[in-house]
């Protein structure tokens, strides 16, 4: 994580810039909230869109750095060859704009807060501007997702939500769970596992999951907040137990919720829970057959069609 680079450097005394691209408009090689650390030690860490134009924004770091002129800055760059200033060096036909915070032993405090709610997984906003760092914390910023950026010149104030993860929930600690964590964890989603036979191997295993707990499957409707970032993967090692789960979950307020299954089981749970009066809305908005159709039959097929999955939901839906 990019704010434990931070950390450890600012700590050591190492002073670091942190870049991070607030705005960008057309085709840009940089996402808004990318980001990269400098450290004064020559050490990097993140990426704000890579080639040249990342390299040419590490050097100004590092100059900055060597000068230790300790000012927080903008630097736009366009990608284009026509540009009469601010050349990125590519030739994309967009632009993009980065902020350049600095951070010494002074932001040790700021940073760990930082680091806590991350770890915690508990809600805030992040304010970056040309003067400092300021931590806003609480439940108002749940549901927060925009960034927002402002600038005049070289003042600027970018704000980010940052803390509460998009976190996927899985019940069922399986042999599909497994590979399914490992790559969730990779794709930066939160995740924790939920069984109820203790000592399971797969569970035991499992290095990916952020968490992992033995759960009652009839006592599990307190394990997922509702809110946009929560996730629902539903896999059991019997269709009783994902009936039982699903009912729980099914008409809280999520991101998504996917079970598995062949489709006459499907169908069978989808008729009896239509039958005891849920919604067809809430009931048809279940991903099951989970997972996006790739013909995947090992485990590791299979969770990649179901990571597939929810991030088609997490970008497009």
């Amino acid at each position: 994580m990019i704010w434990e680079f931070i950390n450890e450097k600012i700590r050591q005394n190492i002073d670091v810039y942190l870049i991070t691209v607030a705005e960008t408009i057309g085709s840009s090689p940089g996402k808004v909230g990318f980001k990269m650390a400098v450290a004064a030690d020559g050490s990097l860490y993140g990426s704000i869109g890579g080639g040249i134009m990342e390299y040419q924004l590490v050097e100004l770091a590092r100059k900055e750095l060597k000068s230790k002129s300790g000012i927080s800055f903008i630097k736009r760059q366009v990608h284009s060859h026509d540009a009469e200033k601010d050349k990125s060096g590519m030739i994309c036909s967009g632009e993009q704009t980065q902020i350049f915070n600095f951070l010494s032993k002074a932001n040790v405090d700021d940073v760990k807060n930082i680091i806590e709610l991350i770890e915690n997984n508990k809600p805030g906003k992040i304010i970056l501007t040309n003067t400092g760092i300021d931590i806003y914390t609480g439940e108002s910023h749940l549901n927060a997702i925009d960034i927002e950026f402002q600038k005049n010149d070289n003042a600027f104030r970018y704000s980010e939500p940052i803390g509460i993860k998009d976190t996927v929930y899985i019940f069922g600690a399986g042999h599909i769970s497994v590979p399914l964590s490992q790559i969730l964890n990779l794709l930066d989603f939160r995740v924790e596992v939920f069984d109820n036979r203790p000592g399971l191997s797969t569970f035991e295993s499992n290095i990916w999951a952020h968490k992992k707990q033995i759960a009652d499957y009839k006592q599990v409707s307190s394990l997922v907040p509702e809110n946009n970032r929560s996730y629902v993967v539903i896999m059991t090692f019997g269709h009783k137990f994902d009936e039982i789960v699903l009912k729980q979950l099914i008409n809280k307020k999520v991101k998504y919720i996917g079970m598995i299954g062949s489709k006459s089981k499907v169908k069978t749970i989808f008729d009896s829970l239509m039958a005891e009066g849920y919604s067809k809305e809430n009931v048809e908005r279940v991903c099951s057959p989970i997972g996006l159709p790739i013909g995947g039959q090992t485990p590791a097929e299979i969770a990649v069609s179901i990571a597939a999955q929810i991030v088609e939901w997490r970008n497009k839906r």
